[in-house]
């Protein structure tokens, strides 16, 4: 065996070779890491790009042609064998075939979305310029050709008049402002109205807990008889309001045909957008995606959540994360205050911290069946009793919720913020603790105005591991608070503003639920890819913002250290 030469081994010796090896093992994780990014962001976002409408016919085994159009998907190379299993004729010296996914919408009227097409017996595809993908808020999209406009059922402007397009895009429009004021009328004003409702039943019930009875009784029910009654006559003011904006919304309706001849009438209330995306440019085409992702991020879900937007799940996440941060800090750095400055070293703190440790490896699942089982039921079950009595049997702290799922996920992180507290406690040089003490400050002063000001980078790492720990969580809060779709945001208009015992949606639940629990799984891919890089982006907006505290405190406090 030839033996290295004196340079090679002194190569060797000086430690290059593992310098090139760590050095080769990130290339290839940060390689990773931006391949798979690239992956989820082509896949997820790419999916907004307006695609173009392809018409062809197709002959069946039959021999019957059928005229399809919609989006092309994607193709794929099937063997033969599958193809003549089905029935269809194929060369006997023909190993593969290709078969092609379409989204063909039109689910109302052809019962079928997403059908896969062997190019066997296909037409060459075309793209009518006149073609339009119609995206509705009910029944996915449709494919096809406007006919005409009308207005209470009287056509007013035809395809071949030279204002229809711009017509349709004036009632379109208007449409969907009337549609926008019906919304905020529902959840705004008919929710505060709801609210203040429930608010006088839940008065009369505590009264009737507390035992008031005769003459003060009479007059309580005389002020809430009189307050109900002003309720509902602001009710049936902006109800009557909220009819005929309705009204005004359903005047207009478009007739279409689709590509085999049907025809059908779509009201222009139930249309979120009309796109003719063989007709536009790369500059209109990019004017659309952009659109459609902001859509996406700034919308509710529609349609079993498989199409819409994902801005309750980020508001729920968002919300979840600072509740969260709230909860964690305080009762980390405490923690490990105590165990670093006051408790006695001995055997018992010694358990205590390796116990701490052993918690960070406790699966998630089971932090969230503890939360169930004594944060929801035993804890929260208790304070309904004590400070809800009125509301039972129905349960305000006593089911899933905000609180519960940010008490939990505060928990789950509770080990890492009192590890990395308690390495930044250590770090503190003890000349400095020793220097504060012998100028006249006592243990306390030197605590709180020396040592954890200086130790504040180090809780802030803790935080920043935190964050990104909880924001993807979602075993345990599927049984602590987190639901499939939430009827609304926990933040609104009412006291107390903030709603800590209402339900909310997450990113990471909702990746979960669009991808395992969708009915419409191809419609549903796409938007897993993208739900994900949000969730993704999320976090390192999270922990860019918690790192930018960090930094900033350790160069304020970088002098004193040193």
């Amino acid at each position: 065996m030839k033996k290295l030469s004196s340079k090679q081994q002194s190569w060797f010796h000086s430690g290059s070779p593992w310098v090139w090896l760590n050095g080769g093992a990130v290339a290839l994780c940060m390689v990773m890491v931006v391949g798979l990014l690239g992956l989820i962001a082509i896949r997820g976002f790419g999916h907004f790009w307006p695609a173009d409408i392809v018409q062809t016919s197709i002959v069946d085994r039959a021999g019957q042609t059928h005229i399809i159009m919609g989006e092309f998907v994607r193709d794929e190379v099937i063997p033969a064998s599958v193809a003549r299993d089905g029935g269809y004729e194929i060369a006997a010296d023909a190993d593969l075939i290709t078969r092609h996914l379409f989204k063909l919408g039109n689910r109302d009227i052809s019962g079928r979305d997403f059908v896969w097409f062997l190019d066997i017996g296909m037409a060459p595809w075309q793209y009518p310029q006149d073609a339009v993908s119609i995206e509705r808020r009910e029944w996915g999209n449709f494919y096809g050709y406007p006919v005409a406009i009308k207005q209470n059922d009287t056509v007013v402007s035809e395809l071949n008049a030279a204002t229809f397009w711009d017509e349709l895009d004036q009632r379109l429009e208007r449409a969907l402002d009337l549609h926008a004021q019906v919304k905020r009328i529902e959840k705004v004003d008919i929710g505060r109205i709801n609210k203040r409702m429930d608010d006088l039943r839940l008065e009369r019930r505590r009264l009737e807990l507390r035992g008031v009875q005769g003459a003060a009784m009479a007059a309580a029910d005389a002020d809430m008889t009189e307050r109900r009654a002003a309720l509902e006559a602001e009710y049936a003011i902006i109800k009557q309001t909220r009819d005929e904006i309705l009204a005004q919304a359903t005047r207009d309706d478009l007739l279409v045909r689709t590509a085999d001849g049907k025809e059908a009438v779509l009201g222009f209330d139930h249309i979120v957008r009309v796109t003719r995306p063989n007709e536009m440019g790369v500059f209109g085409k990019l004017v659309q995606y952009g659109d459609r992702v902001w859509e996406f991020l700034a919308d509710e879900p529609r349609e079993a959540n498989t199409e819409g937007g994902i801005f309750p799940a980020i508001f729920g996440t968002i919300t979840m994360v600072i509740v969260m941060s709230i909860m964690v800090t305080p009762l980390g750095i405490l923690a490990a205050i105590y165990l670093r400055e006051y408790a006695k070293q001995g055997t018992l703190l010694k358990i205590i911290r390796i116990s701490v440790y052993n918690l960070a490896g406790v699966p998630s699942i089971v932090y969230g069946v503890f939360g169930l089982g004594f944060f929801v039921y035993i804890l929260g079950g208790n304070i309904d009793q004590l400070f809800y009595p009125e509301s039972l049997p129905s349960p305000t702290f006593g089911t899933p919720g905000l609180f519960w799922a940010s008490l939990t996920l505060a928990l789950l992180t509770l080990p890492i913020v009192i590890v990395s507290t308690e390495e930044g406690l250590s770090r503190i040089p003890s000349t400095i603790r020793q220097g504060s003490l012998a100028l006249g400050a006592t243990k306390a002063e030197t605590l709180w105005k020396v040592v954890v000001p200086l130790a504040t980078p180090a809780m802030m790492t803790g935080l920043i591991l935190a964050i990104a720990r909880a924001a993807g969580e979602v075993a345990p809060l599927m049984l602590v608070g987190v639901v499939k779709l939430a009827p609304a945001l926990p933040v609104d208009g009412n006291f107390p503003y903030l709603h800590l015992d209402q339900k909310i949606m997450h990113l990471g639940f909702h990746i979960y639920d669009v991808g395992f629990q969708s009915p419409n799984v191809e419609a549903a891919r796409p938007l897993v890819y993208a739900t994900s890089l949000t969730l993704v982006l999320l976090i390192i907006v999270l922990n860019i913002t918690a790192i930018k505290i960090r930094n900033n405190l350790r160069e304020k406090y970088r002098g004193a250290s040193d």
